[in-house]
């Protein structure tokens, strides 16, 4: 479900690896009899529901049902978690030209994208919560 990489894609305005996203938050949400009836029926393959063929856009995010907003919050803080610094650390270091300097190349563009990645983390988590 998740993919090859084994993990989904967020942008700033949408999840770019909307469907795997959508049905792994599904199939974690589901109870045990209607897992089976998924695997019986080898997924949503008929499926015309229009929720489920949706991007899962930043609208889209914050009206997702309550299982699934629980366990997409875990997963982001559980992401979060896994940063060595927190966001305000990085943007301080960001704003610090000095301590900016002092960073190789290598360093200064690790933070940059480091510091895109948890904006998107927290924008995901405003969206949910």
């Amino acid at each position: 479900m998740v993919g090859e990489e084994g993990a989904f894609v967020l942008g700033w305005e949408e999840v770019l690896t909307d469907e795997e996203l959508s049905v792994t938050l599904k199939v974690l949400c589901m109870s045990q009899e209607e897992f089976q009836e998924y695997k019986e029926q080898d997924g949503w393959e008929d499926d015309t529901d229009e929720e489920e063929n949706s991007l899962l856009s930043n609208e889209a995010l914050s009206r997702l049902k309550s299982p699934c907003k629980k366990l997409l919050c875990d997963s982001v803080l559980l992401t979060l978690e896994s940063y060595s610094s927190d966001l305000k650390a990085d943007q301080d270091l960001l704003n610090n030209k000095e301590a900016f300097e002092r960073l190789s190349r290598r360093e200064q563009q690790a933070l940059h994208v480091r510091y895109g990645q948890k904006r998107i983390l927290h924008r995901l988590l405003e969206l949910i919560q």
